[in-house]
């Protein structure tokens, strides 16, 4: 059974830091893609940050400069390291699995993990 089960959301102030986590069961995880994806209230679920299996990133224009992505094969997890927060980053944040860079969205999900930014 593959879970994702994500860590380290919550509030944070503009212009904070935050790091998001993801830990990965069930699946082979240094031979598996892993994304983060956020859906803020009344919008889509949109794709933040992706990481191939290569450890090639790619990232949505409106977070580019202020996010990164990280996987550890060894723990198996893929962090999100997030600076310059804004209010509009405010949304829950979802891991994802088994992605490709021409296909980023993979077929595994987590719960979530909120994330609020205040003004």
């Amino acid at each position: 059974q593959v879970q994702l089960v994500e860590s380290g959301g919550g509030l944070v102030q503009a212009g904070g830091s935050l790091r998001l986590s993801c830990a990965v069961s069930g699946i082979i995880f240094s031979s598996t893609g892993m994304g983060w994806y956020r859906q803020a209230p009344g919008k889509q679920r949109e794709l933040v940050a992706f990481i191939s299996v290569a450890g090639f990133t790619l990232y949505a224009d409106s977070v580019k400069d202020r996010i990164s992505i990280f996987r550890n094969n060894a723990q198996k997890t893929v962090s999100l390291r997030m600076n310059s927060l804004k209010p509009e980053d405010t949304a829950i944040y979802y891991c994802n699995a088994g992605g490709t860079l021409r296909t980023p969205a993979g077929q595994y999900w987590g719960r979530g993990a909120l994330v609020t930014v205040s003004s």
